[in-house]
């Protein structure tokens, strides 16, 4: 175990399992618990805590690090619609814009402990299996304090994408499968050569869980911002269900505190059946077969993280259909937010989950808006309408 380091909050006592609870001294543990691992039962393991504020007057106080590298992120917008609300047939709906962080999505959040943990080690070198926000955020991020940074991508990475990461410094890999990607990065990182910000384990488990940490803001800015009773249920795009389960563990968090009585329900919007399925019975560490353009929100995996994240908050899933995503997607955009195709999903399954009585008339809403629109490749154009 590591000496407690200046920038590490003094109220963390360790990693807990969050399927067996045993908790463990502060280390780095890539594959999730040690000992559901033995047993073939992938979890995750999170910051465990004790004795947080009974405020949130500053919510560094709140996170694994209390000093930590920073391009600006965070404290980002919670945006009333209210003409949206009155269409669906909601009592409220707010859009938590994550397009306006940094690198534009809520990557940031995690980027910013998992590089400030590499420093903390002595590691060179951050990588992440990725094809998108995640290695655009963490390129920015390792740019930003000196750190090398490797991004594993497929070779149809979006070309906007492709070039911010190279504008940052990063090196950029390629695999020809997305599981591949997870193989080329867990040979370097039990090499040493490496520091994960991702998942690499397979059945998987959820990112590292000093960044996934940073997604626990997201529940205390909300919080901040709409009171301890304005915010009924909150909708979240969810592929391996680490912003969900940051989410959900901060609304834990503050009822714990007394901040809130009850916690809203958080609900996994995705792009085909996997958490549904799980959540309808079928093993966890299975394999779901889809595909979809939600490709932020894609893969055929899921996480126990999620099923955690969505009891604790006695959420749902949802699986959406592309098509009407893409009309969401243009609805969100004539009322201001221009948002990535997978995070416009979450109207789409606020949507369903109203039309089956999910969610009540009466609900406040949250959407999270996980990511801009303006980074998402469009292989065509329009032509102009009109010329002057």
């Amino acid at each position: 175990m590591l000496s407690p380091s200046p920038s590490l909050n003094p109220r963390v006592i360790g990693l807990r399992c969050i399927r067996c609870r045993i908790v463990f001294p502060i280390a780095d543990h890539f594959e999730g618990c040690p000992t559901c691992l033995s047993k073939n039962m992938p979890a995750s393991l999170a910051i465990e805590y004790k004795g947080l504020p009974k405020s949130l007057k500053h919510i560094d106080d709140w996170q694994v690090y209390s000093d930590y590298p920073t391009l600006g992120e965070g404290n980002t917008p919670v945006v009333p619609l209210e003409g949206l609300a009155k269409e669906i047939g909601v009592r409220a709906l707010f859009l938590k814009n994550e397009g306006a962080n940094p690198t534009g999505s809520h990557k940031d959040r995690m980027s910013r402990f998992v590089v400030q943990r590499a420093l903390e080690i002595g590691a060179s070198t951050v990588a992440a299996a990725s094809s998108g926000n995640a290695g655009v955020s963490l390129a920015a991020y390792a740019a930003h304090v000196g750190l090398e940074c490797v991004i594993v991508a497929t070779p149809d990475i979006n070309p906007n994408w492709r070039h911010a990461i190279e504008m940052h410094g990063a090196t950029l890999l390629a695999s020809e499968t997305a599981q591949g990607r997870w193989k080329a990065l867990a040979d370097r990182v039990r090499a040493g050569e490496w520091y994960p910000a991702t998942n690499f384990a397979v059945p998987p488990v959820g990112s590292n869980p000093f960044g996934v940490d940073g997604y626990r803001s997201l529940a205390f800015e909300i919080f901040l911002e709409l009171g301890a009773s304005a915010c009924s249920d909150i909708l979240v795009p969810t592929s391996r269900a680490d912003l969900l389960w940051g989410i959900a563990r901060g609304y834990c968090d503050l009822q714990a505190a007394g901040l809130v009585e009850e916690r809203p329900r958080i609900h996994a919007v995705e792009p085909f059946g996997r958490i549904s399925r799980v959540l309808a019975g079928e093993d966890y560490r299975g394999n779901f077969a889809g595909s979809s353009a939600l490709t932020s929100i894609g893969g055929s995996t899921v996480t126990y993280q999620a099923l955690d994240a969505i009891a604790s908050c006695k959420g749902s899933a949802v699986a959406v259909d592309e098509a009407a995503a893409r009309d969401d997607q243009k609805r969100l955009a004539r009322c201001g937010f221009y948002l990535e195709l997978s995070s416009a999903a979450a109207l789409t399954g606020l949507k369903k989950l109203v039309s089956q009585a999910t969610i009540s008339s009466d609900a406040a809403v949250v959407l999270v808006g996980t990511s801009s629109g303006c980074s998402e490749f469009q292989p065509f154009s329009y032509p102009i309408a009109a010329m002057i």
